[in-house]
């Protein structure tokens, strides 16, 4: 396959396709290999993914490697409604967003609050020592927003 991208100009439509095609087989091969069923699922089809319009608590931190993640929540009755994150992350990162907004919504914020990095981890079904700082992200940035919490 290398040896292709010399010639990708000069490559007719069919050819490129299936070049394309050979690629996508084989990074959605290296995901399976490299990260659980749970994981691919919540960073193929994210839920909660953007930023709410009149969050009553945000959280945004940019982590060590260089993403960024943000949590808006909507909290009444000291329970989260609502919970949506955003991140420029990779994809350990948005499944680590995506799985923490559906365990939190619904529970208080005491609750919230306390869940950890290993707990969120093992809902993932784990991932790469590469990746096992984006469930810490994760976790500290639901935590400043919960600690910027702004209800009337």
């Amino acid at each position: 396959m290398e040896k292709n991208w010399g010639k990708v100009e000069k490559m007719t439509d069919e050819e490129l396709e299936k070049l394309l095609k050979e690629l996508q087989e084989k990074i959605e091969y290296d995901e399976e290999y490299t990260f659980s069923e749970i994981v691919i699922r919540e960073y193929r089809n994210p839920s909660n993914f953007g930023v709410l319009e009149k969050p009553d608590a945000i959280g945004e931190i940019k982590g060590p490697c260089g993403d960024t993640m943000k949590f808006t929540l909507n909290i009444k009755n000291g329970n989260i409604f609502n919970a949506q994150f955003w991140t420029d992350g990779c994809g350990a990162t948005i499944a680590c967003g995506s799985m923490l907004t559906k365990i939190i919504i619904g529970k208080t914020l005491e609750t919230a609050k306390k869940f950890t990095s290993s707990q969120l981890l093992l809902a993932l079904d784990g991932l790469p020592i590469e990746h096992q700082h984006c469930p810490t992200l994760a976790i500290n940035t639901l935590k400043q927003a919960i600690q910027n919490c702004h209800i009337d």
